[in-house]
């Protein structure tokens, strides 16, 4: 099988090499040696002040919300994974959707602020496909209304906005280092802190609030990340970019061979990215849906990659019939939206067979259309 994405794993030897130094020393959680060196290297390679590693990246959203002391309604996009509103929810605080961009699927900023209220107190905006937020415009909107900006950068590994780092952006930004993810410590995930007065809290916060053997100052949670995890990132870390390198690769060939189709592709505003996805979006959903299907009849898995929106889980449903939540956007893209196989080792021939698969569903539909619009006419 083909499948939408595959986790990358280093060479054996070298993991192991690490897992004998961790046998040596019986330290595998508790911030160990390795979670230090971690710690150290990311924000030296994503060019970050402060990043604290966790074991995963709800986890991160989570202790964000928390230690920023959000309450109320959170501004925030359908059109992400639902661990970005499930935080919000399991925080006790109320997502308030805003409809997204129709060219980068990014959440707009022009229906955030129509989505302001008294109650509104953050706004927590996804780097969809890691691909960059409209920065300025949510800064911006934040100062003006005092409100927090949080970014679920979890896509957004290594990705770069007019030359600085994403992460640099908003009063917190998270990653997750989930194992389909371009940089993965099997699970896993990250806080960036911009703000220097939240970083001893959300330290305290992953470690039930302890600072002593005799000392717990607040309510916070278990969400360490453990020796192994963070050895697996120190392997990962050191074949990045060459694995990046040929997602880079992939990703233009696709845009190459599609480009002639009636298929459009997201608008990358980065000016580093990271090819973590290949969406693609097709002219409605019948036609997203049988590429969907012929493509599993050849043992390929794409994903409706992000469908149904979070405003349509069972659990939010009564939300939909808000009449703050029209969504025309987010609903058109949703229905739409194909991400198709992409990672490191993926073979181009495998590509060509995907692509061969999609021209013929396309051709097929377009002769259908035509029969029946010469039927029209005839009658």
């Amino acid at each position: 099988m083909i499948t939408v994405t595959k986790t990358d794993l280093p060479p054996l030897k070298k993991y192991i090499s690490y897992l004998e130094k961790i046998w040596q020393n019986r330290w595998v959680t508790n911030n160990g040696e390795f979670l230090v060196l971690l710690e150290k290297e990311l924000k030296e390679y994503l060019r970050v002040k402060n990043l604290i590693c966790v074991s995963n990246g709800t986890l991160a959203l989570f202790i964000a919300l928390k230690v920023l002391r959000i309450r109320g309604e959170v501004i925030t996009t359908p059109f992400t994974f639902a661990a970005t509103t499930n935080a919000i929810i399991l925080a006790g605080l109320k997502p308030v959707f805003a409809d997204i961009d129709p060219e980068t699927f990014n959440i707009d900023p022009d229906d955030v602020k129509k989505k302001i209220t008294p109650n509104t107190s953050a706004i927590l905006a996804t780097h969809v496909y890691g691909n960059p937020c409209y920065v300025e415009a949510l800064q911006e909107i934040a100062d003006r209304y005092n409100l927090k900006l949080i970014y679920d950068a979890a896509h957004a590994f290594g990705v770069e906005y007019k030359g600085k780092s994403i992460l640099n952006y908003g009063d917190i930004s998270i990653l997750s280092f989930h194992a389909t993810k371009v940089f993965n410590t099997i699970e896993g995930g990250a806080i960036v802190v911009n703000n220097e007065k939240f970083l001893e809290e959300v330290k305290l916060m992953r470690n039930h609030g302890i600072i002593s053997e005799e000392e717990v100052v607040l309510p916070g949670i278990n969400a360490k990340m453990n020796e192994f995890q963070a050895a697996m990132g120190l392997c990962n870390l050191e074949f990045i970019n060459e694995k990046i390198r040929f997602r880079k690769r992939i990703y233009e060939y696709y845009k190459n061979k599609l480009n002639y189709l009636s298929v459009r592709f997201q608008r990358i505003i980065a000016s580093k990215y990271n090819y973590a996805y290949m969406p693609v979006l097709f002219q409605n959903k019948i036609q997203r849906d049988s590429v969907y299907q012929e493509l599993k009849n050849h043992n390929i898995k794409a994903r409706k990659y992000f469908y149904p929106l979070t405003v349509d889980f069972i659990y939010l449903k009564k939300e939909a019939f808000d009449r703050r939540y029209k969504l025309r956007n987010a609903k058109n893209i949703a229905n739409r939206i194909l991400c198709l196989p992409i990672y490191s080792d993926l073979k181009l021939s495998e590509v060509d067979q995907i692509i061969g698969i999609i021209k013929n569903v396309l051709s097929e539909q377009e002769e259908k259309k035509e029969v029946k619009s010469i039927q029209t006419s005839i009658l």
